[in-house]
């Protein structure tokens, strides 16, 4: 694996995304980043005894950055490559007063800790299962205003997006100059819907790489893997799975007219007999956003997000 160039630690971080936002540090197109994050709660949870009744919550979903890349300006876009992740040796999960799909047959708050060790999760003596790591935060300075790191948009944000592990690049529309790319909300694995409000809430460290697309963006946050490319659509406290999934299906749509050349005709047909939609995170009922993602098969057709 290529060396870093720079290193970031978990000390550089926000709790928002703002479109004034001033980089920690600038780096080049091209360039790999090793960058050191918090787990979701900032290092509150050390126990099952620390629940959410016991947290700060002004300090969840700190996101390490920002990062500027010289070079990428509104209309552009920023490819994000997770080139590894490696989570800590311990983590949180939780059920949350009011969240999530169970809520209602379950005594709240309650705190399970995870165990990390050589690519196994253990829950309990019983439960061991494989680490998925990802990144549920993955943003950058919106096009106007302050956007709380808890909450998904164009911008990106708290997308919560198990396809977000290693190997993805996640595609970032520009809004302002640099970038201003932030990450954090690191999973040693997570669900689709992450139905609780958690996944394996953990710290760790990752490898990135930055690179600039000129002239060339989606609406909202692309993300690719080796066999599709995923849009997304997200709405917030109050929006149904419905809308959200519409969105992302729109803009796989779109993609496939304005860069692939197919009839809006086609495109709704081939997404209808090849796609894949999904849920990101719909951990309601909840304040935070509803998460949908359209998966697009790579074939000849339509092999990357952009044009080449």
């Amino acid at each position: 694996m290529a060396e870093s160039q720079f290193q970031l630690s978990r000390d550089t971080h926000v709790w928002s995304f703002n479109s004034a936002a001033q980089p920690t540090i600038t780096v080049n197109s091209g360039s790999i980043v090793d960058i050191e994050t918090w787990d979701c709660f900032t290092g509150q949870v050390t126990s099952e005894s620390d629940t959410v009744a016991s947290l700060d919550l002004n300090r969840v979903n700190s996101a390490t950055g920002p990062i500027a890349v010289n070079g990428a300006e509104p209309g552009d876009t920023l490819a994000v490559t997770l080139l590894d992740i490696q989570p800590g040796p311990i983590g949180a999960g939780m059920i949350i007063p009011e969240w999530g799909q169970l809520i209602d047959q379950v005594a709240a708050p309650q705190t399970r800790i995870f165990h990390v060790k050589d690519g196994v999760i253990t829950m309990n003596d019983r439960v061991h299962f494989p680490t998925r790591p990802m990144f549920g935060v993955i943003g950058v300075a919106p096009e106007s205003g302050d956007i709380s790191t808890f909450l998904a948009g164009r911008h990106g944000g708290n997308m919560d997006d198990r396809m977000n592990g290693i190997g993805a690049t996640v595609h970032m529309p520009v809004f302002q100059s640099g970038a201003m790319l932030s990450i954090g909300d690191m999973h040693a694995s997570m669900g689709d819907g992450e139905i609780s409000g958690t996944g394996v809430e953990i710290g760790g460290t990752g490898r990135i790489k930055v690179e600039v697309i000129k002239n060339r963006a989606a609406g909202w946050p692309v993300t690719e893997t080796a066999t599709h490319w995923y849009t997304h659509g997200a709405i917030e406290s109050g929006g149904t799975l419905n809308e959200a999934i519409k969105i992302a299906c729109e803009e796989a749509a779109k993609l496939l007219v304005d860069q692939w050349g197919f009839t809006i005709e086609d495109a709704f047909i081939f997404l209808s007999v090849a796609g894949d939609a999904g849920i990101a995170q719909s951990t309601h009922p909840c304040p935070g956003s509803v998460i949908a993602r359209m998966g697009v098969p790579k074939i000849a057709a339509c092999p990357t997000p952009f044009k080449a």
